[in-house]
C-alpha cells in the first residue's frame, strides 16, 4: 500500500520500513608518471580525509533530521577513510501529510524530518594503475533509515559534496509496518525513479540510465558526466602544454575509463604511446 500526500494513517507503533541509499562516485584523473599518481592520491587524501568525510556525513545526519550517537572514522595508510556515523532520534507515531514529493533534496543547513536508528557510511578507495596513465577515486556512501524520512532526501547534497564523474545510485524500501488495524505497510511513500531527487541542471549534465524493479521496492540509476574539460583532469598542467595527439589519446583514454565504469565491462583500450 502506497500512501498519498492526503492520506494520514494512525501506524501501531514504530515506523520499522528500512530505506537504504546506496551512493557511489567516481572521480578520474589523468596522471602520467609515478610522481604525478603519489601527488594525485595525496591529494584525494587530503580533499576526502576522514574529518572531511565527517563534516560530510554530518551534514546529512542534518538533513534527514537525526541525532548523531557515534561517529567512528579512520585514515588509513598508505591511501583511504572510513567513516561510520550512527543516528538516532524519537519515535513518531503517526505518517506526516505531504512528505514524499518526489524532488531534490537540501543542501546543509535544513532539518527535516525525524527518524530512529540507523547509520551513515562512507568508504574511500583511491587508486591507480602503474602503466595506464588513470588514477581513480572511488567514495562508496550508505545512508540506511528506519522511519518515515527517505535518505534520498541528502542526494542532491551529497551529488554537490564530491567531483563526480560516474554516479551508481540504488535505493531500496524493506520490511514492512503496521497501521494501526494490522494492516501491512511494505512502503509509505511514492517513487517512480531516483532521478526525481537530483536536480534538473545536474540532470542536463549527465547521462542516465534506470534499472528499477517496482513491485520489490528496487530502484538503480547510474549516470555519466556527457562532456568534460581536459584541463580539470591533468595534474599539474593543461592541456596546452600538450600537442594534439596527446589531446586526443588522453581525451579516449578518459572516456574509455567512465564508459566501463558506467557499463560494468572491459573495452578495448587506448594505450598513450
Amino acid at each position: 500500500m502506497e500512501l498519498t500526500a492526503e492520506e494520514r494513517i494512525e501506524l501501531h507503533g514504530f515506523n520499522n520500513l528500512t530505506k537504504s541509499l546506496s551512493f557511489n562516485l567516481y572521480d578520474i584523473c589523468y596522471t602520467r608518471s609515478k610522481k604525478e599518481r603519489e601527488a594525485y592520491i595525496e591529494y584525494i587524501d587530503e580533499q576526502y580525509s576522514a574529518d572531511r568525510l565527517t563534516n560530510i556525513l554530518q551534514h546529512v545526519a542534518d538533513i534527514i533530521g537525526a541525532h548523531v550517537l557515534n561517529v567512528a572514522k579512520q585514515d588509513y595508510v598508505p591511501q583511504g577513510a572510513s567513516v561510520t556515523v550512527l543516528v538516532s532520534e524519537g519515535p513518531i507515531v503517526e505518517v506526516p501529510t505531504g512528505t514524499y514529493e518526489e524532488s531534490p533534496g537540501p543542501l546543509p543547513d535544513n532539518v527535516v524530518l525525524q527518524l530512529d536508528k540507523s547509520h551513515i557510511t562512507v568508504h574511500t578507495y583511491p587508486e591507480y594503475h602503474p602503466e595506464e596513465g588513470i588514477s581513480t577515486f572511488r567514495a562508496d556512501i550508505d545512508v540506511s533509515t528506519c522511519g518515515e524520512i527517505s535518505p534520498l532526501k541528502a542526494l542532491n547534497y551529497l551529488i554537490h559534496s564530491f567531483e563526480t564523474d560516474v554516479m551508481s545510485l540504488d535505493y531500496r524500501v524493506r520490511g514492512f509496518t503496521r497501521a494501526k488495524d494490522g494492516h501491512k505497510l511494505f512502503i509509505d511513500h511514492d517513487i517512480n525513479s531516483i532521478q526525481n531527487y537530483i536536480p534538473d541542471n545536474i540532470k542536463e549534465t549527465y547521462d542516465m540510465i534506470d534499472v528499477n524493479v517496482y513491485q520489490e521496492h528496487i530502484f538503480h540509476t547510474k549516470c555519466k558526466l556527457k562532456e568534460f574539460d581536459l584541463n580539470n583532469y591533468l595534474f599539474g598542467y593543461s592541456k596546452d602544454k600538450l600537442d594534439p595527439k596527446e589531446v586526443e589519446a588522453i581525451t579516449e583514454m578518459l572516456t574509455t575509463e567512465m564508459d566501463e565504469i558506467f557499463y560494468g565491462k572491459n573495452i578495448a583500450n587506448s594505450i598513450l604511446q
